[in-house]
């Protein structure tokens, strides 16, 4: 059976009630994707920011899962001042990533920012601010491969690239599509 509409069924979009209560059916069925947000935050010398987190095995990159309805950008942004006591400025767009359902995980969209370079004054004073962090560090980039999980890793190698390339990547569980 398949899930078609029936024309005569569709409510007249003049019936404003009607009209969004038939929108909110169709909201309701439709597939919902979790959203996560990283940062990739360099210190004067060129070296990357990575965090512990508490509640998971590995370093990451700083960042998180956006709340409902709330776009990445935000999300990124919001994390960083509630883990790290910061605001940065974003300067574009790095990689999305459409990562696969996995274990017990539906499916998600995972977006990197380019948080640019802190001063150096700023860099010094980064210190975990809540529970949810162990520690924060700045590594070189060689350095952040060997501390990051496979997954976040290919993700991070491409954020580096497209920074590089000074154009946005998008990938499909870590890997370039095209």
């Amino acid at each position: 059976m398949t899930d078609r509409v029936t024309p005569s069924l569709v409510p007249d979009p003049a019936d404003t009630d009607a009209w969004n209560a038939y929108l909110a059916e169709g909201n309701a069925k439709q597939a919902r994707k979790r959203v996560s947000a990283d940062v990739l935050l360099r210190d004067p010398s060129g070296r990357v920011l990575l965090v512990n987190p508490t509640y998971k095995p590995g370093w990451d990159l700083p960042g998180g899962m956006a709340e409902a309805n709330e776009p990445p950008e935000e999300a990124v942004r919001r994390e960083l001042v509630e883990e790290l006591g910061i605001r940065v400025t974003l300067l574009g767009l790095l990689v999305v990533d459409w990562v696969a359902p996995h274990g017990p995980w539906d499916d998600q969209l995972a977006f990197i920012f380019d948080g640019g370079t802190l001063d150096e004054d700023e860099a010094d004073r980064l210190r975990p601010r809540d529970d949810e962090l162990s520690e924060a560090a700045f590594v070189t980039a060689a350095e952040a491969t060997d501390r990051l999980r496979d997954r976040i890793r290919r993700r991070f190698e491409h954020a580096l690239k497209a920074l590089d390339a000074g154009r946005p990547l998008y990938l499909h569980d870590g890997a370039p599509l095209m």
